[in-house]
């Protein structure tokens, strides 16, 4: 019997407050800086009022970037720029803080963690605390054979569900999302044609920098896993065991976890891309709880933000990978979350009093108070100032009009 439950995070995953996110809407409109004027800072402010559940947005505290680490099989077959089994020089490169994804860390504020699921090396060559969710050495070349088996592809995803608890509950409050992989672009090319229904050709993109012959070869490679790939498209998780590898179906347990505890996650390039499409045959909400951070440049993870209904924030030319997409997504979110945060809000307009007396003062203009009796205004006699009339025509006064009456 099966570990994993996958209906349980079609149940559990709910789509993040759209009141809320209309109330941080109402709120930015209330600014000096309405939605025209922010454009992409907007949307994003938005969002993040949404996935945090709050008006007004929380600053971006403790960000994170998370790197599920392994190597692949099908790089023997001559796919990548890399050497099969490189991962761990990528591993230990970040490790030591000489990655350019470190410095980028560090100059954005971000924690790092490196999880080892499928690194083709032996543990005790890297710390205790990257290879503690680690499943095999290696995932299996998908062109002839099984990536995994049905028990490694499970034990992957629920370590990937397991970090994202982890993440959870240590406070993150941004998950930036990326791997260190030799061959993980075939793999992810693989996925993607194969939930899409395209072919080949239309998902095989230049990954680490290969020339048109290695190309070749890694399109002939994708092809060949197709055909593996089409009869369990049905069964996401026999998709991983069958096309995938223990770091992309540890990312997708990753990915359904962190929608299950509302935690936020920006998808670096075309292996997370990949594995989202594979989480959202999982959960349809779950997407709501992605963003994507750039676009990579393989045309795989076009097709992949196509069917998830996502666009890219931005289009650097970065074809780094390794997360350097989704680091550059940071100060965009940060700025979006302090202007949602504090910008100040003009108060609420009165509303009107419709019930209340108005003395004729106040609805024009001001009334000069009754005259005495016997007496005239000073506006009556301006007003009736005697004007030269011949005699026949004069009207009597009113005064002359009350002495006759009396002499009567």
């Amino acid at each position: 019997m099966s570990a994993v439950d996958l209906d349980e995070f079609a149940t559990l995953i709910e789509r993040p407050d759209a009141g809320v996110r209309h109330d941080a809407a109402q709120r930015r409109d209330r600014t000096a800086a309405p939605a025209t004027a922010l454009g992409k800072l907007a949307d994003l402010g938005d969002w993040l009022a949404s996935v945090q559940g709050q008006v007004p947005v929380r600053p971006l505290q403790r960000p994170r970037l998370v790197l599920f680490a392994g190597d692949h099989g099908i790089a023997e077959r001559g796919v990548s720029a890399g050497p099969a089994g490189g991962a761990v020089h990528l591993v230990r490169r970040v490790l030591e803080g000489a990655a350019p994804v470190s410095v980028l860390a560090r100059a954005y504020g971000a924690g790092v963690r490196v999880v080892d699921v499928a690194v083709d090396c032996d543990p005790a060559e890297l710390p205790a605390d990257v290879t503690r969710h680690r499943v095999r050495r290696s995932s299996g070349a998908i062109d002839t054979g099984a990536a995994l088996t049905s028990q490694e592809a499970e034990a992957a995803f629920l370590a990937g569900a397991a970090v994202a608890d982890e993440e959870a509950d240590s406070g993150t409050d941004l998950v930036l999302l990326g791997d260190l992989s030799v061959g993980g672009t075939t793999v992810a090319g693989v996925l993607i044609a194969a939930l899409c229904g395209v072919d080949a050709s239309v998902v095989t993109g230049r990954g680490s920098g290969i020339d048109d012959l290695t190309w070749m070869r890694k399109c002939a490679a994708i092809r060949d896993a197709l055909r593996r790939a089409r009869p369990v498209l049905g069964e996401p998780l026999e998709l991983l065991a069958a096309v995938g590898g223990a770091d992309v179906a540890a990312m997708t347990g990753f990915l359904l976890r962190a929608a299950v505890r509302k935690l936020p996650v920006v998808l670096d390039g075309v292996v997370a891309s990949a594995c989202a499409l594979v989480a959202q045959r999982v959960a349809f909400r779950a997407p709501d709880w992605w963003m994507a951070a750039h676009v990579s440049g393989e045309p795989g993870q076009v097709k992949a933000l196509d069917r998830l209904s996502m666009e890219a924030l931005a289009d650097h030319g970065v074809r780094l990978g390794e997360g350097a997409g989704a680091l550059l997504a940071l100060p965009l979110l940060r700025a979006a979350a302090a202007l949602a945060a504090e910008l100040p809000v003009a108060p609420a307009a009165e509303p009107a009093v419709e019930d209340a007396p108005q003395d004729a003062g106040a609805a024009g203009s001001p009334v000069e108070p009754p005259a005495e009796p016997g007496t005239e205004s000073v506006a009556e006699s301006v007003a009736e100032s005697p004007v030269e009339l011949p005699a026949e025509d004069a009207p009597r006064d009113a005064g002359a009009g009350a002495r006759e009456a009396s002499s009567d």
